[in-house]
């Protein structure tokens, strides 16, 4: 096992189904006249995106917000004022969404970040969405905890795959993410804001991730 700089090893590991722990989510945070709003929150490579899809599945109607769109052509980490303003402000006025991030407008990216005024939960997902300055609208923080080095292997098979990428200039550019995205959350430490820890490592109790989760509550 092997977890990036500054985290601690979470535990013990218990399996849930994935539709009780979604009921469990849900009933630790049920807000009126907006949204409930749920943090998945972890390093790049360590699930979130599927673990925020199969939530959002349970959940529905929700939708998931991913920060990769909010922080498009602006900064990897310091979008946090454009997610307040564009996503998080909005939704607690019980407003619908609709948002076109500034480097949208200035690069020509056609389309906007949209939420449907029917979802009752909104899942934000991405390396930081439960930052400090984020936690005061939110509902329920998830820390998805990966092992350091599967996260990266995983990651740039992704990258290869997904964005066409050979194998160096993915393991160079990831190197340049890890460069940034390791000071900042040691830095920032969202795990210890989290409600429950997510388990995606090999080491974590075995699961079959179509139909349960790994968790380390409290």
């Amino acid at each position: 096992m092997e977890l990036g700089p500054g985290e601690p090893a979470a535990g013990p590991w218990r399996v849930e189904r994935l539709d009780d722990f979604a009921r469990s989510l849900a009933a630790a945070a049920d807000p009126v006249g907006r949204p409930r709003i749920v943090a998945v929150d972890g390093r790049g490579g360590s699930g979130k995106t599927v673990l925020a899809d199969r939530l959002a599945r349970e959940f529905a109607p929700a939708a998931v917000v991913h920060s990769d769109d909010v922080a498009w052509a602006h900064s990897r980490f310091g979008w946090d004022d454009l997610m307040i303003a564009g996503i998080l402000e909005p939704l607690h006025a019980g407003e619908a969404v609709s948002y076109r991030p500034p480097a949208w407008i200035r690069d020509g990216r056609e389309g906007s970040i949209d939420v449907d005024p029917g979802a009752l939960t909104v899942i934000i997902e991405g390396v930081g969405v439960s930052r400090r300055s984020l936690a005061p609208y939110l509902d329920v923080a998830i820390w998805v905890q990966s092992d350091y080095v599967e996260a990266k292997r995983r990651g740039v098979r992704r990258d290869m795959a997904d964005l066409g990428r050979d194998p160096e200039e993915a393991d160079r550019l990831w190197d340049e993410w890890e460069a940034e995205e390791a000071p900042f959350l040691e830095a920032d430490q969202p795990w210890l804001r989290a409600g429950v820890i997510v388990g995606t490592a090999s080491w974590a109790a075995p699961h079959d991730p179509a139909t349960e989760v790994s968790v380390a509550r409290g």
